[in-house]
């Protein structure tokens, strides 16, 4: 018995919002923790970040871009459809208390984790501000939803299409200008994620990235999610996926991860040739 897809939305080119079926999932699922879910029976394990949960009626809410073999499998399912396999909630939650003044920044895929991350510190007591990048509109996603989990959305595109033109780090430094700041959490790129760390460190605002977007297989047996934090090495789905900002060898994971992108190409290369029989 796999997992009822209840509704199927594509918010933005070749980007996926899928509700699913999950009341297992759901019941015990926090922010900034995630899935595993394989496309077929034999399929390879994907971890994707929840981003969003309904406890009443036990539906799962995961957004994805299909890039990959089993993402693109994936981005083919519709409504009424069953995913073989999903596992979770897994990954250590996002520590979630009344800080004070919290910001959220999101780059790009990364707003559909912020949105039950910013939701709950908002519920926790904290005055959150959402702030949301992408390239351009087109790349902008469910800020309906962003206003109403935050007390103030700022959206960025670096063409100028949407909100104002620039970065996240723009808005971010502003704020920081403004008033006091007393939490960042950042989900994005890894340049992003850098640049609001080096941005905070100075200032002393406690700051976390959440490294999902390092993982591969989700269980740490592949060491793709190898990282080092404080000089130690940690693995980003059974450590985190959130870590210290400050503390994180941004320069080691991307220089790693651009390795894994060209592995990863080639994976997908030699599996459609294997569909195909050749």
């Amino acid at each position: 018995m796999g997992y009822k897809i209840l509704a199927k939305k594509e918010i933005c080119p070749n980007q996926y919002e899928l509700t699913v079926e999950a009341p297992y999932v759901v019941r015990n699922a926090q922010a900034g923790q995630f899935i595993i879910f394989r496309a077929e029976e034999n399929g390879e394990r994907v971890p994707l970040t929840i981003a969003d949960v309904n406890k009443d009626t036990g539906a799962l809410t995961i957004v994805f871009m299909a890039v990959g073999y089993s993402t693109k499998k994936l981005a083919q399912f519709e409504t009424g459809d069953e995913i073989p396999d999903i596992v979770g909630p897994l990954g250590k939650p996002t520590e979630i208390k009344n800080y004070g003044t919290v910001v959220c920044l999101a780059g790009g895929y990364g707003a559909a984790p912020c949105y039950l991350i910013a939701k709950a510190f908002k519920e926790a007591g904290n005055k959150v501000y959402m702030v949301m990048g992408a390239r351009n509109k087109n790349l902008i996603f469910w800020s309906d939803k962003m206003k109403m989990a935050c007390d103030e959305l700022f959206i960025t595109t670096d063409d100028g299409t949407l909100g104002e033109k620039g970065f996240v780090t723009d808005v971010l430094k502003r704020l920081m200008e403004k008033e006091k700041i007393d939490y960042a959490i950042a989900v994005g790129p890894m340049p992003m994620m850098r640049a609001v760390a080096n941005m905070t460190r100075d200032k002393g605002i406690y700051t976390e990235a959440s490294m999902n977007p390092i993982m591969v297989d989700g269980t740490g047996m592949c060491g793709a999610c190898r990282l080092t934090v404080d000089g130690k090495v940690k693995f980003a789905c059974v450590d985190g996926p959130d870590f210290d900002a400050h503390k994180i060898d941004f320069d080691e994971v991307i220089n790693r991860t651009s390795i894994y992108k060209d592995f990863e190409k080639k994976r997908d290369e030699n599996c459609n040739l294997l569909k195909k029989g050749e």
